[in-house]
Formats: C-alpha cells, sequence, structure tokens
C-alpha cells in the first residue's frame, strides 16, 4: 500500500512507526516549525524529526485547503491517508483522494470525549476507563464511524502524561490491527456512533489551572493529575502561588476555612478545602523547581497550621 501519514506531536510518533514498519509510508504531513525554547529557535514537530530519521520526504503546508496543497497530495496517489493529531482541518476534497479513504487514531471511546484534549478531560470527569478509536473520518469534529477500538482503565493516581503514553502505544496497536486486516483484504466495517453519550473535551486553557479550595478535594485531586504536565495545577497556599504536582484527597471532615492549612508533615500538606481535604505531595515555588512536600516545609517553617 502507498501510505501518507499526517501527525505532529509525540502522541502520534508511535502510531508513525507502525505505520511504516514495512515501508509503506511514501510522504508525511506535519505542521510547520514553530519557535520552541528559549532562545525562540524554529524546531522540528516530533513526527517530522521521526519521518526525518527514517528517509520519509515530509510536507508542511500551512493548510489543506488549497489546490496546490490538494494537488500535490494527489501527485502521491495514496491508498490511505492516517491521521494521528495532525491540528489541521481536512476538507471533503482531502477526504476523497485516499483510495481507501482516511483513518484517525483518536484517544477516547468515541463517541466519548471527541475533540482536541480527551485524556485530560477524561481523568477531569473521573472517568474509570478510556481507550482509542480508529475512526473513519468523516466531515464533522470526530463524527465518523469507528472500525475498531480498544479500551483501557485509568488508574487512580495516573496522570495525563501517563496515560498519554500508554494510549499513544495503543493507538498504534490499533492501527497495526486495522493496517494488517487490510493489508489481507479485509476492510474493517465501520460502525456508526450512537447519538447518545456524546460529550466535547476542550483544548486545555491555561487559566484552567488556577485552583479554588472552595472545590471538592476530589476534584481538584482529578484536576491535579489532568492538568500534568501541562498546565500544571496551581493554588494560593498561606498567601503564596504554588503549582502542584501531585496530591490527593483525603474524605475528611472539618470546619474550617477552605484553604486553611489543617496539617502538614512529612506526608504531605493537608488543605481544606469545600468537601474534604487536600493533601499536597509535591509542589513547586515560584522560579523553583517541583519538590516533595516535606522540601517545601523545610523551607517555609512559618507555615501557619491550624
Amino acid at each position: 500500500m502507498r501510505i501518507v501519514f499526517a501527525g505532529t506531536p509525540e502522541f502520534a510518533v508511535p502510531s508513525l512507526r507502525a505505520a511504516a514498519s514495512r515501508g509503506e509510508v511514501v510522504a508525511v504531513y506535519t505542521q510547520p516549525d514553530r519557535p520552541a525554547g528559549r532562545g525562540r529557535q524554529l524546531a522540528f514537530s516530533p513526527v517530522k524529526q521521526e519521518a526525518m530519521e527514517r528517509g520519509i520526504q515530509v510536507f508542511q503546508p500551512a493548510s489543506l485547503r488549497t489546490e496546490d496543497a490538494q494537488e500535490q497530495l494527489r501527485a502521491l496517489a495514496p491508498d490511505l491517508l492516517v491521521v494521528v493529531a495532525y491540528g489541521l482541518i481536512l476538507p471533503r476534497a482531502v477526504l476523497e483522494i485516499p483510495r481507501f479513504g482516511c483513518w484517525n487514531v483518536h484517544a477516547s471511546l468515541l463517541p466519548r470525549w471527541r475533540g482536541a484534549a480527551p485524556i485530560q478531560r477524561a481523568i477531569e470527569a473521573g472517568d474509570a476507563e478510556t481507550g482509542v478509536c480508529l475512526m473513519w473520518m468523516a466531515e464533522g469534529l470526530d463524527t465518523g464511524p469507528v472500525l475498531l477500538s480498544q479500551s483501557t482503565p485509568i488508574g487512580p493516581e495516573e496522570t495525563a502524561g501517563e496515560l498519554h503514553d500508554r494510549l499513544a502505544e495503543l493507538g498504534a496497536q490499533v492501527l497495526s490491527d486495522g493496517l494488517g486486516l487490510l493489508r489481507a483484504g479485509i476492510r474493517p466495517r465501520p460502525q456508526p456512533q450512537p447519538e447518545e453519550g456524546v460529550t466535547y473535551a476542550h483544548k486545555l486553557d491555561k487559566a484552567e489551572a488556577r485552583q479554588d479550595w472552595s472545590q471538592p478535594a476530589a476534584q481538584l485531586a482529578r484536576r491535579v493529575r489532568a492538568f500534568h504536565p501541562w498546565p500544571v495545577a496551581e493554588a494560593e497556599l498561606a498567601g503564596e502561588r504554588i503549582r502542584i504536582h501531585a496530591a490527593t484527597a483525603l474524605e475528611a471532615a472539618h470546619d474550617a476555612a477552605p484553604g486553611t492549612v489543617l496539617a502538614a508533615g512529612r506526608d504531605g500538606i493537608d488543605v481544606a478545602c469545600g468537601e474534604g481535604v487536600l493533601r499536597l505531595l509535591r509542589v513547586q515555588r515560584p522560579g523553583g523547581k517541583a519538590i516533595s512536600a516535606a522540601d517545601y516545609l523545610n523551607a517555609r517553617r512559618d507555615l501557619p497550621v491550624a
């Protein structure tokens, strides 16, 4: 088969490796290079780096809506276009180019969590499981029929970063299974998504990092996990704005005002919430690095405890 792969971030790299394992990927599409780092130097996307290491030609159009970009894709004569976290909208004209259509690897069990941040929103909502879907792409936001899927439980302390890495590998496996069927002359049967159960995973906003102690501790703990490694939850603790890298919710009754430090020791810093207590395990002071709660207490011996 002649496969064209479209993807940009680290999540897409395992899928690119799976698609390219038999040398069938004839081209890779990825977003244009972006400034990164303190020096704001132009940086290659992870997918571009992987493609270059494999000697696969790379295309980086700013849009696929132009006639030139579409003619370029037609000239590649793709049998299949595989899309994984590409970041650009594919118009109908592009969807109609490949002989076997366009496949997309999506990090949720559709129709739950269509959209940009399915991994983070699943953790934030307290979902017990998630998974990946291999979807036949159609016009609309993740609305196409599902070809294959695989579920996986979400660990009780799993962060978005950890789940991201697991789902990236799981997505590569599901894609590999789909490609295996297609190579054998078996087209995976598209299953329309049910109309019930649709939810949208809106893109993360850095403003969401600021946490409110008046919320339930269980909800705050989920947000700490969902927002790690980005944008990282933050809150005010005894007059200091800190970032929270790890925390756990305690079912403990109290009558203290939200934000009050109830206890502090080697096990963590217990903060009163609107409901329950949030135990801070790993935090970061302004301009510092992530440290354990015990190390934080060594630096803030004056921390008031109720």
